[in-house]
Formats: structure tokens, sequence, C-alpha cells
């Protein structure tokens, strides 16, 4: 039976930022027809917009409902996820300002853009999209599952018949909420929404972690009452815990919606500044997962249906009053929603860029390849949805950790490749392709769980499945790299220069501008002198000599001296000319 004051709640502060997801299409407007405003919002995000968007796409349903449900059921190996987001922010340092920069200025829109120029490989680039389409569906299919879990904690009946077929209508209405906020507006709606969501996250996280120690007699209590084999890391988990640290902080900032939200900063300062703001993101993670050892204190037991991924709908339940538990299943499924779409639009500019425009449609208009993006974003959601009927969902934070396993044989390409072009493009398509099927086989032979029993030297060490075929795919790389080298088999040339990767001025484009150029490096403006008007008198006299040509009409107007004259447009968008000064960008 529906709770009607919860689902109440709910529908108004859903309707409230669904509102505002809608109208996001008028803020900061652009032509929404051009994929750099549809799929990056023009670039134009500073540092506070973007760490919102940040927060909002890297802490998604994994966090309030993956993370609590894995800590109730496995307990202290659950928070490898604090270590985890640790340790990404110094390779977001230092990686991400140079992808941003050589994006900037060679007006790269996914990562397969950088890999096509860095390696001349359109096939290399074809592997790298396809990899960051195929990763992101699982991760996709998590946040509709925590929405449906949401959705049924409500009471809302979780299927219909229909001429006796059974519909899940709690999927459905996630997919269509999904497709609702992104179709439209692009990147600009998740954005928007991402810095309401944040606030009521914080807001409903710290209640929590007053108010329930409270309620359940203090931390001292909470903790005596988790069993010991919960509380402390076991010896043996140990190698699971590490690796799943280490392997997921690699592969978060490779994932298409990470990069995405990267680009459309507007700034190399604005990325700076965030990856020393967005730890604080990390003490907000830290509080969700102790969540998961209250409810153990709560007494709170499995769905039978969804089983440990409804432990914080349940908890939140059990403890708070219905009209605060409506408020916080809107915000939970917000959270949801923003970085889904962010998801959608990432994997949407992925294939219009790097497959359909690359293999298709070569001479495609910008307002063709927007509009075949926004239909890849709706049939991205109907292969998360496959994915959501298909894979085992015991515990979905193993949705994550498969996307991760991919997405994590593309940084010998993307991350290694912004340092250097030695590897060889056919070397780093072979690593990827043995990297993808050893990491895919360790996966499917443990029911797609993350942690996989890897047998070395007579003893088995469980590992996380990712790292290991990553590591995997990085010797077979490096070895055929040095075989192809030593029989100098050819490779094309690096598109790219040293000057793309160096934080140097960018052009200003004008709004007029409908389509950026990436300006080459920027010579020293040399000052012109403009020619002064000298006005003449009458010898003896205060009076200025009449000048027949000032009646004629082929007179030539004089240059006046009290106002600068604006220099030449140039010959060639996007190419400085004398006189032309670039505005510093960063």
């Amino acid at each position: 039976m529906i709770n009607w004051q919860m689902f109440s709640v709910f529908i108004v502060v859903f309707a409230v930022v669904t509102v505002l997801g809608l109208l996001a299409s008028r803020w900061r407007r652009g032509d929404l027809n051009r994929l750099q405003e549809w799929g990056l919002a023009g670039r134009r995000f500073g540092t506070t917009m973007s760490w919102f968007l940040l927060g909002g796409e890297i802490y998604t349903a994994y966090t309030f409902i993956a993370l609590p449900g894995n800590i109730f059921a496995q307990g202290a190996v659950g928070f490898f996820s604090i270590p985890y987001v640790i340790l990404c922010y110094p390779i977001f340092f230092m990686v991400l300002p140079k992808l941003w920069t050589v994006a900037r200025h060679r007006g790269y829109v996914t990562p397969a853009d950088f890999v096509r120029e860095r390696f001349g490989s359109s096939s290399l680039a074809l592997m790298v999209a396809l990899t960051g389409i195929l990763a992101t569906m699982p991760y996709i299919a998590l946040q509709m599952y925590g929405i449906q879990i949401v959705i049924a904690q409500m009471g809302v009946p979780l299927d219909i018949n229909i001429m006796g077929v059974r519909f899940d209508i709690t999927l459905f209405i996630a997919f269509a909420i999904m497709a609702l906020y992104t179709y439209n507006s692009g990147l600009r709606a998740p954005a928007m929404m991402a810095m309401i969501k944040d606030l009521m996250l914080w807001f409903i996280i710290l209640v929590a972690v007053i108010y329930i120690p409270f309620k359940l007699g203090g931390f001292g209590h909470i903790f005596a009452a988790v069993p010991s084999q919960k509380l402390l890391l076991l010896p043996k988990q140990y190698p699971s815990y590490a690796t799943l640290a280490i392997g997921s902080a690699m592969a978060l900032f490779l994932y298409p919606h990470t990069i995405t939200g990267i680009l459309s900063t507007n700034s190399r300062k604005a990325i700076q500044r965030n990856a020393a703001f967005l730890p604080a993101y990390s003490l907000l993670l830290g509080l969700v997962a102790l969540l998961g050892y209250m409810a153990i204190a709560a007494g709170i037991h499995a769905s039978p249906i969804y089983k440990t991924n409804a432990t914080l709908p349940f908890l939140f339940a059990s403890i708070f009053p219905d009209w605060f538990v409506g408020f916080s299943m809107a915000a939970i499924a917000i959270g949801a929603i923003v970085p889904a779409a962010i998801m959608s639009i990432a994997t949407a500019n992925l294939f219009t860029r790097n497959i359909y425009k690359e293999y298709f449609r070569p001479s495609c208009t910008d307002r063709e390849e927007t509009n075949v993006a926004k239909l890849t974003s709706l049939g991205v959601k109907i292969g998360a949805l496959v994915c959501v009927l298909v894979l085992p969902t015991t515990q979905v934070i193993n949705f994550q950790l498969l996307g991760g396993l991919w997405i994590l044989q593309t940084l010998p390409a993307v991350f290694i490749g912004l340092y250097t072009n030695w590897f060889h493009p056919r070397a780093l398509m072979v690593g990827w392709a043995c990297g993808m099927i050893v990491g895919t086989i360790m996966a499917a032979s443990q029911n797609f769980a993350s942690v996989f029993p890897l047998a070395i030297g007579g003893y088995t060490v469980p590992v996380y499945a990712g790292l290991a075929a990553m590591l995997f795919n990085v010797l077979v790389t490096v070895a055929l790299t040095g075989l192809f080298r030593l029989f100098n088999v050819p490779t094309k040339q690096d598109v790219t220069s040293k000057a793309d990767y160096e934080a140097t001025p960018v052009l200003a484009v004008s709004p007029l501008m409908r389509r950026f150029m990436p300006s080459p490096e920027v010579l020293p403006v040399q000052p012109q002198m403009q020619p002064q008007f000298q006005p003449q008198f009458q010898s003896g006299s205060g009076f200025r000599a009449m000048d027949p040509s000032m009646f004629s009409h082929e007179r030539q107007p004089p240059v006046s001296t009290s106002s600068p004259q604006l220099p030449p447009p140039p010959s060639v968008i996007g190419l400085p000319t004398d006189g032309y000064r670039p505005t510093k960008r960063f």
C-alpha cells in the first residue's frame, strides 16, 4: 500500500527540482543544436558550478544505496571506498588539468578524440569509445536500480499486468525520469540539479548521523552491536581491500561522465581548485558508510526482493517520520538521476563523435550531430535497463566495479598517453583486447562479483579483477611495443604538439562565432602607431583653415585621437592577426 504522506512529500520535492531541470536550457543559454553546447554546456562552468557537478556525478546511488548495503552485508571490507576517494584526487590533480589543456587547444569533446590524434589510429579511438559506452551502462543501471528501490520503499506497486504480461513499473518510471531530464537541456539540466541535490544530501546525512546515534544510544552502542568479523578487516581481506581501493581510484576519472564534467569547466585553474575542494565529499562518504553499521545496530533485516541494497531506505523508514523519509527518498532519487543523466550524455558524445561521425556521416551538420546524440542518450538508458534485468542484483555495488574493470583497460591509451606517445597503437589494441577478455572471464567466473581468487605460487590471493586485468594489459602493451619498435613497424604521426599540453593562453571566442577553433601559439602583439590628425590653423588667426575637401563626397574622415581604433577582423576565425589581443582563459 502506498504511504501517501511519504509519497506526497516525494512528489512535491521532485516536481520542484524537475521544473528547474526543464528550465535549465535557458540558463547560460547557448545554441543547443551544437554538441559543444548540449554535451559540454559550452565549456562555461567555473569553480563553484563544476564542484557541484563533479560531486554530483561522483557521489551517486552507489554512495547511498550500494555502499551502506555492502557494509551491512560484508562489514569492514566495504570501507575500501574511503581510501579509494582519497587516492583518486592526487590522480585528478596531476592528470586532468593536462587533459583539459590539450582538449581545449585541440577542440576535443571525448577522450577518444584525444587518442585518435595522439596515436593516429581511428581503430584505437573506436575501441576507447566502445569501452566507455560499455563500462557506463552498468553504472547507469546502478542509478536506475537505486531509483527503483526508493520508489518501492514508498509502497508504489512494483509491477502491473498488461495483456497477461507483467511489467516492472518502477523501472519504467526510472527510465522515463532520466530521459526527460537530458533530452532537451543537455548538460545544463544535471548541472543545475546537482547544486540542489548536493545541498539536500548534505542536509539529510548530517541529520542522520546526529539523530540516529542519539536514538540508538550513541556510537559506542552502535559499534558494540556490530559482529567482530564485520567490525575489523580480517588478514585474508587485506589484498582485496587494497586492490579494490587502488583499482577504483585509477578508474574513477577514466569514465566518460567524469571526463565530460572536467571538459565542461572554463579554466585549468577551476580543475586544480576542485582537486583541493572535492575531498570535502570524502567526509560525506565516510558518514554514509557508517549508516551500514547503524542499520545493524537498529536491527534492520535484508529485503526479500532487494536484499541488502535496501538497507538505507529501511533504516530511514524505521527511525524518521514519514515526511522526512519522503524528503530523503526524493534527495536520493535525484542523487541517482543527476549522474545517470551525465553518463548518458557522455556516452552519447562518444557514439556521435567517434562512431557515427567518424564512420557513417563524416559531413553531418552540427544540428544532425546533436540530434543523434540525443537519441543515443535514450538508447544508452535502454542498455542500462537490460543490465538491471540481466545482471545479478544481490549486491549492486558490483555494477560499478564491473564498469571499473572495463574502463581501466583504456588507462594506457588515455592517461599514460598524455605523457608519452611511445606506445605503438597496435600494441595498445592487443593489450586492450587481452585486458578486456581476461577481466571479463575473471568476473564472470565469480557470478560477476568484483573480487577474484588469484592463484600465485601456490597461494590464493583475492584481488580486484579490474586491477589484475589492467596490469596484464600494460604488460602486453609494453612487450609488444618494444617488439614493434625493434622491427620498425610503422606508425602514424602524432598530430598533437608539445605546445598543446602547455598552459598557454587561448583566444577568446566571440558569441557570434558559432564554431570553436583552437588557436595556435599566440605571438606577442606589436603595438601599431595610429596616424594622428594634425589640425591646421592660419598664421596669425584664431580660426581653422577651410578645407575644400570637406564638402566633397570623396572625403576620407580623419583618424580620431580620442578613442582607440578597433583592429581589423581576423581573416580566419581563431587565428590571430596584428593588433588582435588574446584573452587569457586560465
